[in-house]
């Protein structure tokens, strides 16, 4: 999905993969770091929904209320995180519109100012909405781990990675944009990159268990 294709409505969830690597790879704005953020925390929620519905075997019959209620939520953060893709596309957008506003007079000046500190803020609230999609990635994967059907065991800790993979390049997307900002704008997300720290904590974790549960 190019620049034009996000300004015309088209979504990333209407695109091939094909189309979508090669506007990733073209010499245009977006999409970027921060689409290909959200779309692997929309593939860390796909894997969990996939592990969860090969738990639903007679056996798992005691835990299917768990898995289902995880299915559902992994779906949910699927889509969000897919409709965050978009969202960033748009942010980013936004960004480059600002810049490019009149600077002419005083009021010129202050208008563009203002429009450049709102555009900077959604631009850098996108990447922070992907990391609460990614961390309900990693909890969902976490609580899926020990009774998820153990044949599959291997896509709970790919799960993890993706959403690690979301809340590393979300950090980096949410920082430029606050080196833009003043300190007090900048401090709304303070909490953010703390918590982009906890998921990757927890993600390692989860991982190293999907390896000790592998090799025993």
């Amino acid at each position: 999905m190019t620049q034009d294709a996000a300004q015309d409505g088209t979504s990333f969830g209407d695109s091939t993969l094909q189309a979508y690597l090669e506007d990733l790879a073209a010499k245009v704005p977006a999409p970027g770091g921060g689409a290909v953020a959200a779309l692997h925390a929309a593939q860390g929620a796909a894997l969990v929904a996939m592990v969860a519905r090969y738990t639903t075997r007679a056996k798992d019959a005691d835990n299917r209320p768990v898995v289902d209620r995880i299915i559902a939520a992994a779906d949910t953060a699927r889509e969000r995180a897919l409709a965050l893709a978009d969202a960033d596309a748009a942010a980013f957008t936004a960004v480059g519109a600002a810049y490019k506003l009149a600077k002419e007079s005083e009021a010129d000046k202050a208008s563009r100012a203002e429009a450049i500190t709102a555009a900077l803020l959604e631009a850098a609230r996108v990447p922070a909405a992907v990391v609460a999609a990614a961390d309900e990635v990693v909890s969902l994967a976490a609580e899926l781990l020990p009774i998820g059907n153990p044949n599959v065991v291997t896509d709970i800790g790919a799960a993890a990675d993706a959403a690690r993979a979301a809340v590393a390049s979300s950090q980096l997307n949410i920082a430029i944009n606050v080196a833009s900002l003043d300190g007090v704008a900048g401090a709304e997300f303070a909490p953010v990159l703390k918590q982009i720290e906890e998921v990757i904590a927890r993600a390692d974790a989860l991982h190293n268990d999907v390896v000790e549960a592998i090799t025993g």
